[in-house]
């Protein structure tokens, strides 16, 4: 080994801190889920990748976002079942129920703007992305304010990769 190089991290660790931070994720979707539901005023943003493995969605909204998909849990949502690893959630689309499930590894991001909590999570798999169109995110969350784009509380895992 030359002293210019580094060792090969083959403990994955960047793996293992998606992992770790998707746990937070969960934690905060199973804290949701109990019967007094969320605490304040804490609602979440989550977005997805829409076609990932393991996600299910109704033909219509795959078709309205092949890309990506945010979601709004705050008021209005039902029968939200945190499991292992997946979620799965009902949320009215324009006023009609529809039943979505996606597993942790799709998450690609997680805002509570009640406090300014973010975290942001690499792409579950490699794939070309051609244009992406912003509204794509923004029309997914049903009867939502935009959040606030004041400083939040960002939580990157760039700064713990070796450059």
């Amino acid at each position: 080994m030359s002293e210019d190089s580094f060792p090969k991290d083959e403990m994955h660790y960047d793996a293992l801190a998606q992992e770790a931070l998707r746990g937070v994720v969960k934690a905060a979707l199973k804290r949701a889920a109990e019967p007094d539901g969320l605490p304040g005023a804490h609602h979440f943003y989550i977005t997805f990748k829409s076609k990932a493995p393991g996600v299910s969605l109704p033909a219509d909204l795959i078709e309205k976002y092949p890309d990506e998909m945010t979601i709004v849990l705050q008021h209005q949502y039902w029968d939200l079942a945190p499991g292992e690893t997946f979620f799965t959630v009902m949320l009215k689309f324009g006023g009609e129920p529809k039943r979505l499930s996606a597993p942790y590894a799709a998450v690609t991001r997680f805002y509570d703007p009640s406090v300014q909590f973010l975290l942001q999570f690499e792409a579950p798999e490699p794939e070309l992305v051609e244009a992406e169109e912003p509204e794509a995110a923004e029309d997914a969350a049903p009867a939502a304010e935009e959040p606030a784009h004041d400083t939040p509380k960002i939580v990157s895992l760039d700064q713990f990769r070796k450059k």
